[in-house]
């Protein structure tokens, strides 16, 4: 098998059980995330916690398209964004003000709720739902969505650091009773002794080999996960035009510059006078 990229998605199935899964490894990706945020440690795990599950639900996108989750709550950690397309092109950041106090899910984002936005191509509008916050960990939160959208059971097991993201996902289809009346119970019971320095430092072939002895997997080949968003002044000169020109020069003269931070990707635009002239000069054809 060939050699896991630097962040990944690999995929597995317990043949005999009728039991799917995956592995999920980010460093490269997770850093780059970060870079420049300063997060708190208790947000950034959370934050990382989610990037490793997203990536797992994003792998399963069939055709082109930009799935993006969002946790948003009345704690200090009012919002949770992750953004990724079914290529595993991954962004998102955290937003935080305030005194953290304690570091659960319910500590941080107080009551909340969950929001899957999903834009596939040929949709006239992105498909959205919206779900309460169920559970006091990122992981309970999402097992809880994903038995509610797929009708399936599922267990996660997520571990994040200011160096990596992980994740250890599992889910029964629907044959699994057929196959082993308590599979499903014993994968779960031993996936449950998973550690979080197992997640972060294992290759997944160690994980699934200390925790599913026993059992027939099947690995599949790693799947790339990246950060790859590069600035994009034009989308934001077409936002500026679009407010109208009096309304832009008078942001110009109140501040001396326009600035504007698109922060899931994590870029800074700066606008001074002569950008904003250039914007509004007339525009010739040739």
């Amino acid at each position: 098998m060939s050699t896991s990229p630097a962040s990944y998605v690999q995929r597995f199935l317990l043949e005999d059980l009728d039991i799917r899964g995956a592995v999920v490894r980010l460093t490269d990706v997770w850093q780059a995330m970060q870079h420049g945020r300063a997060y708190p440690e208790a947000v950034a795990r959370l934050l990382g916690e989610m990037s490793a599950v997203s990536a797992v639900i994003a792998g399963n996108l069939k055709q082109p398209g930009r799935l993006t989750f969002q946790v948003s709550g009345h704690g200090p950690v009012s919002l949770l964004v992750i953004d990724c397309s079914e290529a595993l092109n991954l962004r998102g950041y955290a937003k935080a003000e305030g005194v953290l106090t304690g570091d659960s899910l319910g500590d941080l984002v107080g009551d909340g709720r969950l929001q899957l936005s999903l834009d596939v191509e040929g949709m006239d509008q992105p498909y959205q739902s919206l779900v309460p916050l169920e559970g006091d960990s990122i992981a309970a939160c999402f097992e809880h969505y994903l038995e509610q959208s797929e009708q399936q059971p599922a267990g996660l097991w997520l571990a994040a650091t200011e160096h990596a993201a992980a994740a250890l996902f599992v889910q029964k289809l629907p044959g699994a009773d057929a196959r082993d009346l308590d599979g499903w119970s014993r994968v779960q019971q031993l996936a449950n002794t998973v550690r979080n320095d197992e997640l972060l430092g294992l290759e997944p072939q160690e994980i699934l080999r200390r925790l599913f002895a026993e059992e027939n997997v099947r690995l599949f080949e790693p799947r790339a996960v990246t950060h790859d968003w590069p600035a994009d002044p034009e989308k934001v000169a077409t936002m500026l035009r679009s407010l109208g020109e009096d309304e832009v020069r008078a942001i110009l003269a109140e501040h001396g510059e326009i600035v504007v931070h698109d922060d899931v990707s994590n870029h800074t635009y700066r606008f001074d006078a002569a950008d904003v002239d250039a914007l509004f000069q007339p525009r010739t054809l040739h």
